[in-house]
């Protein structure tokens, strides 16, 4: 039962973790792209290639990466399928991160379709999570893949 209290736990600490730097990109770094020419917003904290505009810009992915080994912690996954699926998460994090960059995008457009599928990769979760308790054998395996996929999708479209 404490293994599944943590996974609740570290579910919803990666939730509220994502949704608490979106609001700040939204409520903080949105209105000063728009009223500062670029020098001045990189003379600002949230310089673009600053701190915390680095932290910002990996809020989605490691939320939604301690979202995942919540919900596999919550239902009951062995200790070996929670660590290899949190360190090739992180390692998909970290590659994704160099060949990639940092970009951040502010149209409206993109933070709809990203709320959007958020929403829905929360629900999706929740879902399997719940599935996941009924399931024995290969069908956890299968499952378990599956919670890898819907991660990388999330990912894939937060840098997209």
């Amino acid at each position: 039962m404490k293994k599944r209290n943590v996974g609740l736990v570290l579910f919803w600490l990666g939730i509220v973790w994502t949704i608490a730097w979106e609001i700040v990109a939204v409520v903080k770094i949105l209105p000063l792209m728009h009223s500062l020419t670029l020098d001045e917003f990189n003379q600002t904290i949230w310089a673009l290639t600053g701190p915390l505009m680095s932290l910002r810009g990996v809020s989605m992915p490691l939320g939604t990466i301690v979202a995942g080994i919540g919900i596999l912690l919550y239902s009951s996954a062995k200790g070996s399928t929670v660590w290899k699926v949190g360190i090739g998460l992180f390692i998909v994090l970290i590659i994704s991160l160099v060949a990639m960059g940092l970009n951040f995008y502010s149209a409206p457009l993109f933070g709809i379709g990203g709320s959007l599928i958020f929403l829905s990769f929360i629900g999706t979760l929740w879902l399997l999570a719940k599935e996941r308790i009924a399931l024995k054998g290969s069908s956890t395996t299968a499952l378990d893949f599956k919670l890898v996929g819907y991660v990388f999708m999330l990912m894939a479209a937060f840098y997209i």
